[in-house]
């Protein structure tokens, strides 16, 4: 294919556009002569040339007229005429229709275009309601008359072009189509429908449209618009031919012999430009010329009935696969799947086109893919937002805020339904609690609880504890759950501490307050069990209700040992298995006990203070007496336990005398009637 260009240097050598008609005349006659197959222009001849001599001397003003001139001029030839002569001499010259809105004439086409199967003009776009079609003198010289209309997409471009339209009910052949149908020799341009032939288009057989043009020998597969997607090459300057140097004496007949010349303009201001998907300002004449090349390399591009399916059928499997992933895996990881779901559509959109000339939409799946994947994102983030709202409302009463927040940010670290973990488990209980209660109304009660449990459950809270349950005026509560505490043992050991060394402040604000209220409240003392072991925990009761709570022996251990703090008369009592976690804090051992439900028996012990006091002189005095306490006891050694006794009371400054008084007790028992000989020096607690 050839472009005799109308470009800026033609201009400026042979004049101003529109040239006279004899100057094209003279274009058309050199082509000819050259050997072009078919001249086709993309140029509207639709009015008469005002340079012709008879034209000329109509529009000479009165004082230059004479009958001499004007009988010269007419004797002149007429350059529309000389252009008309000149096409019909060639043979092989097509010309171009332009569609208006206005009533005008309809094209007279030369031919009546054959088809076969349904009538395929419902399924041509209807152009317009008029032609603009070129002088009669020419259009009936003209070999053939094409369409130079272009029906772009919505944005713009050029991307399919229609080889038949549709004016009324008379079809007419786009510029390329008709310029193939004169190059080629054919009577006719024809026209297969769905049903011409077996052909189908779509599914279930279905009269959907146009499936080939055929043009001489060649068939030309289309949309069911009868319009064939352009195969865009961009720009290709050995196309171009300027005007000019075909007008010149020795220009190469090789350059057109034998092709299909269009003859257009790309001169500025000529306004034939349009934008293709390569080019956003390239020729109109150029667009022609490219479909009218492709159509005889046979070089398709082909929009197969399976693409949509397939395209489809992508989307789904990757939009499945991405919402299973946004549930089982991380965003990051989702967001890489979903970078590769795009990555491949536009790959083998990319493939398919090079390789096969297959026009795969990959903006289709790829945009429902990224939908799919930001709409599953916004779905989990919802769900986790309420995730995070139920886990800080469930537990906000039961953690510190710092711990709720952490919890809320990582949801999965809480297993519902239980789970086995070792933790520290506290019970804290008031003492006399009964006694107290009988000297108290329901409100002065209330008033009274409230302001022990309140300052209890802070501490508890700050040291990173969750609260369990209250069971009247007893607190229950444990470390390491939901979530992990390396440290449980030591946080639930230096809680008990603190809670302990705050009963004298809360005592003082509550008799304030009483006193104020005209009431008389009694003082406060608590008991303290501390245990660790293996507890299941989790949300545990009914489907109606339930409890994030933890059972298991250790809990029953614990509650157990808070209620020996009475017996031995001191404010917490500790297994062995919490102290051996935190050996640095200031404990002595009470007893070697086994409690009530239980058949083996357990080192208790009591917890004074933390390191610093356990490395002062003082307390290691005491911890050494009260240690030989406990071996003389234990060894039957009775005078040397009683006096072992004397010294610790001595080093404990008058500190845990109940507790000395207990087994002051129990050495005048056994001196008086010794223990039988299988006796291991373990108390059996007759009381839970």
């Amino acid at each position: 294919m050839r472009i005799v260009d109308i470009d800026e240097e033609s201009l400026r050598r042979l004049g101003q556009w529109p040239w006279p008609r004899d100057r094209v005349a003279a274009l058309v006659e050199r082509l000819h002569a050259l050997g072009a197959a078919t001249i086709a222009f993309d140029v509207l001849f639709a009015e008469p040339d005002r340079t012709s001599p008879a034209r000329l001397a109509m529009e000479l003003p009165a004082s230059a007229r004479s009958p001499e001139l004007e009988q010269a001029l007419g004797a002149l030839p007429d350059h529309d005429a000389l252009l008309a002569a000149e096409i019909a001499n060639a043979g092989n010259v097509v010309l171009a229709v332009a569609f208006t809105n206005s009533n005008d004439a309809a094209v007279p086409m030369p031919y009546t275009m054959p088809y076969g199967g349904t009538d395929p003009r419902r399924f041509l776009p209807s152009v317009a309601k008029g032609a603009v079609l070129p002088l009669p003198a020419l259009a009936k010289a003209a070999a053939g008359l094409g369409s130079v209309l272009f029906q772009p997409d919505a944005d713009g471009v050029e991307r399919r072009v229609p080889l038949v339209f549709r004016e009324n009910t008379v079809l007419v052949p786009s510029l390329a189509a008709e310029a193939l149908r004169i190059a080629g020799g054919a009577h006719a341009i024809a026209i297969k429908a769905s049903d011409a032939s077996g052909e189908v288009f779509g599914d279930w057989r279905q009269q959907t449209g146009i499936v080939a043009i055929r043009i001489g020998p060649f068939t030309v597969p289309t949309d069911p618009g009868g319009r064939v997607w352009l195969h865009d090459t961009g720009h290709v300057a050995a196309r171009f031919i300027p005007a000019w140097q075909v007008l010149e004496p020795d220009f190469d007949r090789g350059r057109t012999e034998g092709d299909i010349v269009f003859i257009g303009a790309s001169a500025a201001g000529l306004g034939d430009i349009k934008a293709t998907p390569l080019d956003r300002a390239a020729p109109g004449v150029e667009v022609h010329a490219q479909i009218t090349e492709q159509i005889v390399l046979g070089d398709f591009l082909n929009r197969p009935d399976w693409a949509r399916g397939a395209e489809f059928l992508f989307t789904l499997i990757f939009g499945v696969i991405l919402i299973a992933l946004v549930e089982l895996t991380a965003p990051l990881v989702v967001s890489l799947c979903g970078v590769l779901a795009i990555g491949a559509a536009v790959s083998a959109s990319w493939f398919a086109y090079l390789k096969l000339h297959f026009l795969l939409d990959p903006m289709f799946p790829s945009l429902t893919v990224l939908a799919v994947y930001l709409s599953a994102s916004g779905l989990r983030f919802l769900a986790s937002e309420r995730e995070r709202r139920w886990v800080r409302s469930a537990f906000s009463r039961y953690l510190s805020p710092v711990l709720v927040e952490q919890l809320a940010a990582a949801p999965k670290r809480l297993t519902l339904g239980g789970e086995m973990r070792d933790m520290t488990l506290m019970f804290c209980d008031v003492r006399g609690f009964t006694a107290i209660s009988e000297r108290l109304d329901p409100q002065g009660l209330t008033h009274l609880m409230n302001g022990f449990l309140t300052p209890m459950t802070g501490i508890v809270l700050d040291h990173r504890g969750t609260i369990d349950k209250y069971i009247g005026d007893c607190l229950m509560a444990f470390w390491n759950a939901p979530l992990d505490d390396p440290e449980h043992a030591r946080h639930g050991a230096v809680a008990a501490l603190r809670m302990a060394a705050a009963i004298p402040e809360i005592n003082r604000r509550l008799a304030a307050d009483a006193a104020a209220n005209g009431r008389e409240v009694p003082p406060i003392a608590v008991g303290i069990g501390l245990n660790t072991g293996p507890c299941c925990v989790g949300n545990m009761g009914s489907e109606q209700r339930f409890d994030y709570s933890a059972l298991g022996d250790a809990v029953n251990l614990a509650s157990r040992l808070e209620a020996q703090s009475k017996t031995y008369g001191v404010t917490i009592v500790v297994a062995n298995d919490t102290l051996t976690a935190v050996p640095e804090l200031a404990a002595l051992e009470l007893d070697l006990i086994r409690v009530k439900g239980k058949a083996r028996p357990v080192r208790i012990f009591t917890v004074l203070g933390e390191s610093d006091l356990a490395a002062s002189p003082a307390f290691r005095t005491w911890r050494a007496a009260h240690d030989r306490l406990l071996a003389c006891y234990r060894a039957r050694q009775w005078e040397k336990a009683l006096s072992a006794i004397a010294e610790a009371r001595n080093a404990a400054g008058g500190t845990m005398p109940a507790f000395y008084d207990l087994y002051a007790e129990r050495i005048r028992h056994f001196s008086a009637a010794e223990p039988p000989a299988d006796w291991d020096g373990v108390y059996i607690a007759a009381v839970k």
